[in-house]
C-alpha cells in the first residue's frame, strides 16, 4: 500500500509538468513575430500568414489545454496518457507498416518470401514489431479484443499470400483508414466526456466554496496538486535540459570559472517567464529546506524532528528572491543583466539561510553549555557548526567586496554577514563561560554581570552596524539617485534595526539598574541571622553564607534576588510585590518597615510586631486569610508543595534565563505539575 501510494504520487507530479512545460513555450512564443519572420523570410505571399488569426486563437486554446491538464484528477490524467501512448503505438505501427511496404516495392520480389532471404527478414521484422504494438495496446487499453488494434497487419498477411506488390499498397491505405475511423468513432464516443467532467467538476467547486469558502478551496487545490514539489521538478527539467543543451554543443570542457559563469546564466535562463520564475522560487525554498534539515539533525540528531519549527521551512528565503524578482524587474532583462542580478539576490538568500542556521544553534549551544552534558562529541558538532557560521558569513562579505562595486544594496548583505558573524561570537563567548563555570565546580558570583556585558557589546555592535547602514542609505538617497523603494528599505531599516534595538537596549539597562537599587535598598543578614535561618537559597538551592533580608522576611542570595528581580518584582516565596515595600534607606541606622535589624533575632520581630499573615494558594485557586503563625523557609515550602502534588520551579541556572530575552515585569511564575 505504500509504495502504491509512493508512484502514485510520482504520477501525480510527474504527468503534469508536461503542462506546465507548455504554459512556459506558449509564454515564450510571439505569434505576431513569428509569422513577420516568415513573411520577410518568403518571396511571395506565404499561406502560413492568412491563417495568422488561425494560429491565434489556437495559441489561446492551447492555454485552456495546459490549464486543463494541470488541474485534471490524477486518475483521469493517468487515463488521458494512456489514450496518447495508444495514439502513438498505433502511429508506430502505421510507420512500421508502411516502411515495409516500401522495402517490397523497392525490391521488386514477389515470389515465396522463403526463396528470398532478405524478404524473409524484412517480413520477419515487421511481423514482430506489428505483434509488439498490438499487444501494448491492448495491454494499456485494458481489452482482449486485440483485433482492433491489428489492421496493420493485413499488408503482412497479403503479402504471405503472394498478392501483387501494387494491391498491397491499397490494402496498407484501407489499414490506415480503418485504423484512423476507429479513432475518430473512440473520440465521438468520448466526446461529452470532457463537457460532464467540467460540469461535476463546477458543481463541487461550488458546494466547497458555499461550505467552505475560497480560501479552503485554495487549500485543496494547492495540496491536491502539489504545487510546490510540481514547479520544483519542472525547473529542475528545465535547468537539467539547459545545462545538456550547452554541454552538447560544446567539444572542450569549460574552465573552473567558466563552470560559474555557465551556472549563473542557466539558472538566469531558467528564470525569463513567470512559471519558470516560480520554479526557482521553490527550488530555493526546498533547497534551504534542506540545509536547514542537515543543521538540525547535525546538532541533535533524530531529535530535532520532534519540536520542528515553523519559520525554519525555507519559506523566507523563497518570499525574498521572490519579492526581490518582482521588485527589480528580473524576468524582463537581458541574459547577462539578469544574471548578474540574480547573483546578488542569491547572495541575499545565503545570508538569510546562515541567519535560519544560528537561529537554530543559539539555543543549542547555549543550553548546551549550561548543561553538564560531558558529551565530546555533542560540544564538538555545536562548536564547528558555530565556526563555520563565524568564519563563512565574513568570507562572503569579502568576496562581495571584491567583485561587486559597493552601493546600498550590496551594503545590506555585507551587513547581514557581519551581524550573523556578531551574534555566532557573542554566543561562543558565552558558551565558554559557562565552561568555565563548570570546570570551576562553583557558581561564579558576577557570572551575570560578565554575560550582560558580554551581550551587550555585541549588541551595541550590530545597533553601530545597522546605523552606518541607515546612514549611508540616506546620504545615498540624497545626493545620489532617489527611489521609492530605497527610501521605503531605509525606513523599515531604520525602525526595525536602530529604533526597536535602541528601545529593547535602554528597557533592559533600565530593568538593570532598578534591580540593583531594589537590592541595595535591602538589609544585609548577619552571621546570626544565617545560623538561626539555617536554609538554603529558594533560587538556586545552595548554601547561604551571605544574604539579603526581603521586607517580607525571607533569605536569598543577594545576586540570585537581583537576577530574580530582572524579571518579575515579586519575591520569589510568597509572590508579594517587592516594588511598593521597598524604600531606598536614608542613613545607616534605618531600616524599612518590617524588616529586621541585622542585630535582632527575627523571632523577637515575630513577636513584638504580632504575627504575620501569610497567603496561601490552594489547589481550588482560593486564598485563606489569616492562618496559624507559621514561619516559612525554602526547605518547608518546597516539602510542602511536592506533598500537595505541585512543583515551584526555578532556574537552577540563572544566568541561562538571563542570556535570553527577559520577561516582562509582574508576570507570574509558572506551576507545573509534578
Amino acid at each position: 500500500i505504500a509504495m502504491k501510494a509512493r508512484v502514485e504520487a510520482v504520477l501525480n507530479v510527474g504527468l503534469r509538468i508536461p503542462s506546465i512545460m507548455l504554459l512556459d513555450v506558449l509564454y515564450r512564443w510571439d505569434v505576431s513575430s513569428f509569422f513577420q519572420k516568415i513573411q520577410r523570410s518568403s518571396l511571395n505571399n506565404n499561406p502560413l500568414f492568412q491563417y495568422k488569426y488561425i494560429a491565434l486563437y489556437l495559441h489561446y486554446v492551447g492555454y485552456i489545454l495546459s490549464l486543463v491538464l494541470l488541474t485534471l484528477p490524477r486518475q483521469h490524467l493517468v487515463q488521458l496518457y494512456l489514450y496518447v501512448l495508444t495514439a502513438f503505438l498505433l502511429f508506430a505501427g502505421h510507420q512500421l507498416s508502411r516502411d515495409y511496404v516500401r522495402g517490397e516495392l523497392d525490391s521488386g520480389y514477389e515470389g515465396p518470401l522463403y526463396l528470398e532471404p532478405l524478404s524473409m527478414n524484412r517480413f520477419t521484422t515487421a511481423l514482430i514489431g506489428q505483434v509488439v504494438v498490438c499487444t501494448l495496446c491492448s495491454c494499456v487499453m485494458q481489452t482482449k479484443q486485440i483485433w482492433l488494434f491489428s489492421a496493420h497487419l493485413l499488408p503482412l498477411v497479403a503479402r504471405l499470400c503472394l498478392v501483387p506488390l501494387e494491391t498491397i499498397v491499397f490494402i496498407n491505405r484501407f489499414a490506415m483508414i480503418f485504423t484512423g475511423l476507429e479513432v475518430l468513432y473512440f473520440i465521438a464516443s468520448n466526446l461529452l466526456v470532457p463537457y460532464n467532467l467540467a460540469k461535476t467538476a463546477y458543481r463541487e467547486l461550488v458546494q466547497v466554496v458555499e461550505v467552505y469558502g475560497l480560501l479552503a478551496l485554495g487549500m485543496s487545490l494547492w495540496n491536491q496538486l502539489v504545487l510546490p514539489v510540481l514547479f520544483m521538478c519542472f525547473w529542475l527539467v528545465l535547468f537539467a535540459l539547459q545545462i545538456y543543451t550547452y554541454f552538447s554543443t560544446r567539444d572542450q570542457p569549460p574552465s573552473r570559472e567558466r563552470l560559474l559563469f555557465l551556472f549563473l546564466t542557466s539558472i538566469a535562463e531558467c528564470c525569463s517567464t513567470p512559471y519558470s520564475l516560480l520554479g526557482l522560487v521553490f527550488t530555493v525554498s526546498f533547497v534551504a529546506l534542506g540545509v536547514l534539515t542537515l543543521c538540525k539533525f547535525y546538532l541533535q540528531g533524530y531529535r530535532a524532528f520532534m519540536n520542528d519549527n515553523t519559520m525554519h521551512r525555507g519559506m523566507t528565503e523563497g518570499i525574498t528572491l521572490l519579492i526581490l524578482a518582482v521588485q527589480t524587474g528580473l524576468i524582463e532583462l537581458q541574459v547577462i543583466h539578469r544574471a548578474f542580478l540574480l547573483s546578488i539576490i542569491l547572495f541575499v538568500v545565503v545570508a538569510s539561510i546562515l541567519q535560519s542556521m544560528l537561529e537554530i544553534a543559539d539555543p543549542i549551544v547555549l543550553a548546551l553549555g549550561a548543561s553538564r552534558d560531558k558529551s565530546l562529541w555533542k560540544h564538538f558538532r555545536a562548536v564547528s557548526l558555530c565556526l563555520f557560521l563565524l568564519v563563512f558569513p565574513a568570507y562572503m562579505a569579502y568576496m562581495i567586496c571584491q567583485f561587486f562595486r559597493m552601493d546600498f544594496w550590496l551594503l545590506i548583505i555585507i551587513s547581514s554577514s557581519i551581524l550573523t558573524s556578531l551574534q555566532v561570537l557573542g554566543t561562543l563567548l558565552i558558551y565558554i563561560l559557562f565552561m568555565v563555570e563548570e570546570f570551576r565546580k562553583a557558581p561564579v558570583e558576577n557570572m551575570d554581570e560578565v554575560i550582560y556585558c558580554v551581550n551587550g557589546t555585541y549588541r551595541l555592535l550590530e545597533f553601530l552596524v545597522a546605523v552606518c547602514v541607515v546612514a549611508y542609505g540616506v546620504s545615498e538617497t540624497l545626493f545620489g539617485e532617489w527611489t521609492v523603494m530605497g527610501s521605503t528599505i531605509i525606513l523599515v531599516h531604520s525602525y526595525y534595526n536602530v529604533w526597536l534595538r535602541a528601545q529593547l537596549g535602554w528597557q533592559s539597562f533600565l530593568l538593570r539598574r532598578d534591580a540593583v537599587h531594589k537590592i541595595q535598598s535591602m538589609p544585609t543578614a548577619s552571621t546570626l541571622q544565617l545560623q538561626q535561618h539555617n536554609d538554603i537559597c529558594s533560587i538556586c538551592f545552595q548554601d547561604m553564607k551571605s544574604a539579603v533580608i526581603t521586607p517580607c522576611s525571607h533569605f536569598f542570595h543577594a545576586a540570585c534576588l537581583k537576577k530574580w528581580l530582572y524579571v518579575q518584582e515579586t519575591c520569589p516565596l510568597c509572590h508579594g510585590q517587592l516594588k511598593s515595600q521597598l524604600q531606598p534607606t536614608s542613613s545607616p541606622g534605618a531600616t524599612t518597615q518590617g524588616t529586621p535589624p541585622a542585630n535582632q533575632n527575627p523571632a523577637e520581630v515575630e513577636q513584638e510586631q504580632g504575627e504575620p499573615q501569610v497567603e496561601l494558594d490552594t489547589e481550588e485557586g482560593t486564598q485563606a486569610k489569616n492562618p496559624p503563625p507559621v514561619k516559612t523557609s525554602a526547605k518547608t515550602e518546597l516539602g510542602t508543595d511536592l506533598l500537595s502534588g505541585r512543583s515551584k520551579i526555578h532556574c537552577v541556572q540563572p544566568s541561562l534565563c538571563l542570556s535570553h530575552k527577559e520577561q516582562p515585569p509582574g508576570q507570574q511564575p509558572v506551576w507545573l505539575p509534578k
